[in-house]
């Protein structure tokens, strides 16, 4: 049996639902493997569309393939690993191209993976604990992962090596599930940013698609038209007339076809993020099914209200502001599946900014 095939039926022998998927030059990554479902399904809506994370470039998918791990990078690529110091200090454009390296198929997670899997988390109650606490989490009381960079002036654990923590960080509570989604590093989501507060989207989840122009002036960037949640293009100024946007009123975030207040950076809880009047049904929804509006109706067994006291961060006052989730390893109880942040170029480098890969094929 080959070397391959041994490595499969270890990794089956005891998570069933992974998969080892293989790069253009055999090189393997353990992914998760993420069944379509409806937007009813996760979302209190009767809506029975497909959530946008399962259609691209205007057709349907069954599933898409999840990094288990944050990124480890080797050679110019990006590898879903167990035991790995996750990846930092590189801009989205290199967490791109990384990903993509790998051949076709691969790609940087994108908005809409990364919702899918929040919402259903949220739906069936296992938000997921992690590194947000140097080294724990901030309801655990010991230190239950691996180190895997130096520590802090004050002696303080950051990175912790992937997939070392407890189950409890596992998205389902199960040895099958996805790792680290809470905490640790912030990871770079393609598919959706702000331009002077303007959110604007590739359509579903174009995103992960091999041909998707994610550069800063691609015309496949489209804004939301808040009277029925079509896509229109942007007048590359913010300004498209009609569009969503982010604006800063009382002290909130706040949806709406105008800004009135052009704040800079600020972060509230999630679950605190709302929407006005002047936008309707469809752009809610929409909104809701990539995790950047919380669904407030949603009730149920298990379901917590608060997101877990996640944080979004945003700011509407730059030309250009990209996403990354999850929050990182001193953030404390702010992160977590719906932490966002859309307060940064796609330039920035830092030690607690990494990425995740994903597969489509």
């Amino acid at each position: 049996m080959a070397n391959f095939d041994m490595a499969a039926l270890a990794l089956k022998s005891v998570c069933p639902s992974n998969e080892l998927i293989y790069d253009d030059k055999e090189m393997p990554s353990i992914m998760v493997y993420i069944p379509k479902f409806r937007l009813c399904d996760v979302l209190s809506t009767a809506d029975t569309s497909i959530h946008p994370a399962f259609r691209v470039n205007g057709a349907e998918i069954d599933g898409f393939y999840f990094g288990k791990f944050e990124t480890h990078h080797y050679n110019g690529r990006a590898y879903s690993l167990p035991g790995e110091d996750p990846s930092a200090s590189a801009n989205l454009d290199t967490f791109v191209s990384y990903a993509r390296a790998k051949g076709a198929g691969h790609h940087e997670v994108t908005c809409a993976e990364w919702a899918a899997i929040a919402l259903w988390c949220h739906k069936n109650g296992t938000e997921p604990k992690g590194n947000n606490n140097y080294g724990k989490d901030s309801t655990e009381t010991l230190y239950k992962a691996i180190p895997s960079m130096g520590r802090d002036s004050s002696n303080r654990i950051q990175r912790v090596a992937t997939g070392t923590g407890p189950v409890t960080w596992s998205h389902d509570g199960t040895l099958d599930g996805i790792w680290d989604m809470n905490g640790n590093v912030w990871e770079w989501c393609t598919g959706l940013r702000l331009v002077y507060g303007e959110v604007q989207i590739l359509a579903d989840n174009n995103a992960a698609a091999d041909n998707a122009d994610l550069s800063a002036t691609s015309a496949a960037w489209k804004a939301i038209k808040a009277s029925d949640g079509t896509l229109i293009d942007p007048d590359g100024h913010g300004t498209t007339t009609g569009s969503v946007k982010l604006d800063w009123t009382g002290s909130t975030w706040t949806y709406d076809t105008t800004i009135s207040h052009t704040a800079g950076s600020h972060g509230i809880t999630f679950k605190d993020v709302t929407a006005q009047s002047s936008i309707g049904a469809a752009a809610k929804l929409l909104l809701q099914a990539l995790a950047m509006l919380p669904d407030t109706a949603l009730t149920g067994t298990g379901i917590d209200a608060t997101y877990g006291g996640d944080y979004f961060y945003a700011d509407n006052s730059q030309e250009e502001r990209c996403l990354f989730r999850g929050g990182s390893w001193s953030n404390g109880a702010s992160a977590g599946v719906f932490d966002s942040c859309l307060s940064d170029p796609r330039s920035i480098v830092s030690a607690n900014l990494g990425g995740r890969s994903a597969f489509i094929g």
